[in-house]
C-alpha cells in the first residue's frame, strides 16, 4: 500500500518495503477527542490518494495539554508518540491539525508553548510543512508577528476559490474551484502577502485558504481551509454545535454551514436553523432531525482539488530512494 502507519514502538526503517520510493510524514493530532479518530482518518485519506504508486510512511503524535478520555487515551497509547519525540525521527514533511479554540488568544492555549517549539523546530529541520487552520494562524504569530482576529460569527461552509495558476501547489487546477472552512478566527489576506506569503488559492467571500513560503530550512504551506474534510464534516460540526446550544453549553445559535447537504436536505436544514434562531431550544431537535442520513447524501465537489493540492505538496519534495 503506498500509505503504512508506524505504530508508536515501531523502529525506525522497519516500514519501508510498500513502494519504490517513500517520504516520511509526522502527523501532529492536536483535535479533541469528538473528531480525534475522524481527523486522523481524513488526513490520512488524503495522503495516501495523493501519494499515487509512492510510499508515504506516517508516524502519528499529539501534544499535551489536550484532555483526553479512556477511549481516545486507549489509541492514543497503541498508535501514537509524543509530539517531543519527533526530532528522534526526523521525517521530511510535517503534518500539523488545527484545534478548536479554547481560549481568546492563541498564545494562551494549553499546548502553545510546545507547538512553538515544535513549529520552530520544524522550519530548520523538515524540508516542509503543512500547517492547518488554528496551526496556520499560530505559525503566523510564531514566525511574522501576524496576529489572527476574531470572526463575528464562526465561518463555516463550502465556498469558492480562485486559484493562482503559477503557484506549484495549484498546479493542474482551474478557478473557479470549492474548498470547505470552519473557523472562529481569521488573518486578512493584505497581511499574509505583506509577510512575504505567495497566495495559492483565495476566496473573496472568506480570505486566504492556501499560501506558503520559505521559513529557515523548510518549505511552510498554511491551509486555513479544510481541505481534508469528508462529505459529512460540516453537516457533523453543525450537529454538535446545535446539540450544545439546546443542551446550554453554548449562549450563541450555531451557524449553519453554507453549502453543506445535497439540496434535497438543504431546505430542511433552513428550517432547522430558522427554528433555533427563533429561540427554540428543545434537545429534540437534534434527535429529531436526519443528520445522518444527510450527511451519507452530502456533495463532495472539493476531493479533486483536495488530492491535487496534497499531489501537488509532496511532488515538491524529493522522496528518499529504498
Amino acid at each position: 500500500m503506498p500509505l503504512q502507519l508506524v505504530r508508536a514502538a515501531a523502529r525506525p526503517g522497519e516500514l519501508r518495503s510498500g513502494g519504490p520510493v517513500h517520504w516520511t510524514c509526522a502527523l501532529v493530532n492536536n483535535i479533541p477527542d469528538g473528531a480525534f479518530l475522524a481527523t486522523e482518518s481524513q488526513f490520512l485519506d488524503l495522503l495516501d490518494a495523493s501519494s499515487g504508486s509512492n510510499t508515504v510512511e506516517v508516524r502519528r503524535y499529539t501534544m499535551k495539554g489536550v484532555p483526553r478520555g479512556e477511549r481516545t487515551t486507549v489509541h492514543i497509547d497503541e498508535e501514537y508518540s509524543a509530539a517531543a519525540e519527533i526530532a528522534q525521527h526526523r521525517p521530511d514533511l510535517l503534518i500539523v491539525t488545527g484545534s478548536e479554540p479554547i481560549e481568546d488568544a492563541i498564545e494562551d492555549e494549553p499546548y502553545w508553548n510546545e507547538l512553538v517549539e515544535l513549529l520552530e523546530w520544524g522550519s530548520e529541520n523538515v524540508a516542509s510543512m503543512l500547517l492547518s487552520c488554528l496551526s496556520a494562524h499560530a505559525a503566523l504569530a510564531v514566525f511574522d508577528g501576524v496576529a489572527r482576529t476574531q470572526l463575528a460569527a464562526k465561518c463555516t461552509g463550502v465556498f469558492p476559490q480562485e486559484v493562482d495558476d503559477v503557484h506549484p501547489l495549484t498546479a493542474g487546477l482551474a478557478s473557479p474551484v470549492v474548498l470547505p472552512h470552519s473557523r472562529f478566527n481569521t488573518v486578512p489576506v493584505e497581511a499574509v502577502r505583506a509577510a512575504g506569503y505567495h497566495v495559492g488559492m483565495h476566496s473573496e467571500a472568506v480570505g486566504w485558504s492556501v499560501v506558503s513560503k520559505a521559513i529557515g530550512r523548510s518549505e511552510v504551506v498554511l491551509v486555513q481551509g479544510h481541505p481534508e474534510y469528508e462529505p459529512s464534516s460540516l453537516l457533523t460540526e453543525y450537529r454538535r454545535d446545535v446539540r450544545r446550544y439546546v443542551l446550554g453549553e453554548r449562549d450563541a445559535v450555531p451557524s449553519l454551514p453554507l453549502d453543506c447537504a445535497a439540496p434535497s436536505d438543504w431546505q430542511q436544514l433552513q428550517q432547522l436553523q430558522r427554528r433555533l434562531e427563533n429561540g427554540e431550544r428543545d434537545p429534540a431537535l437534534v434527535e429529531a432531525f436526519p443528520f445522518e442520513a444527510a450527511g451519507d447524501r452530502a456533495p463532495w465537489p472539493w476531493r479533486s482539488v483536495a488530492t491535487r493540492l496534497y499531489a501537488n505538496w509532496l511532488a515538491g519534495v524529493a522522496p528518499r530512494s529504498d
